[in-house]
């Protein structure tokens, strides 16, 4: 019975032990894995030269990702849909200057600067994407 109660901590602290691809998940969000490269030297993603231009696609993520050039040697991808929402029509967002902005009827907008909510409700922040420049071309993946 001793070793039973000297196990029972063990036990407990293993049970509520996690992987760190748990930690902070989003459960709206579906986990997409995809890996894209944009060749900045072509004409279609020339903005993105330029610090504060963003480029948007609709080819990728749930609904889309927005890629920002904040100061030519950091970009941020994130994707666009609510982060506070199941994926729905609505969901998709709209990206106007730095702003991203949802349909829904609750408010939710946020910056694509540094992905926080700005307005509206909701605990998560934009679902940001990993992106790695290696001379003109930016790689943008989950």
């Amino acid at each position: 019975m001793k070793r039973i109660l000297l196990l029972l901590p063990l036990f407990f602290t293993i049970l509520g032990c996690s992987s760190d691809d748990d930690i902070n998940r989003n459960p709206y969000l579906p986990h997409l894995n995809f890996s894209v490269q944009f060749d900045l030297s072509l004409p279609e993603y020339n903005q993105l030269n330029f610090p504060g231009n963003k480029f948007i696609t609709g080819n990728y993520g749930i609904n889309g990702i927005v890629i920002y050039n904040l100061n030519n040697d950091q970009y941020l991808a994130y994707e666009l849909t609510d982060p506070n929402h199941v994926p729905q029509p609505c969901s998709a967002l709209v990206v106007n200057g730095t702003e991203a902005t949802c349909s829904c009827g609750d408010g939710n907008k946020y910056t694509i600067i540094t992905g926080e909510q700005i307005a509206g409700t909701g605990q998560y922040t934009l679902k940001p994407y990993r992106v790695v420049r290696s001379g003109n071309v930016l790689e943008i993946s989950n």
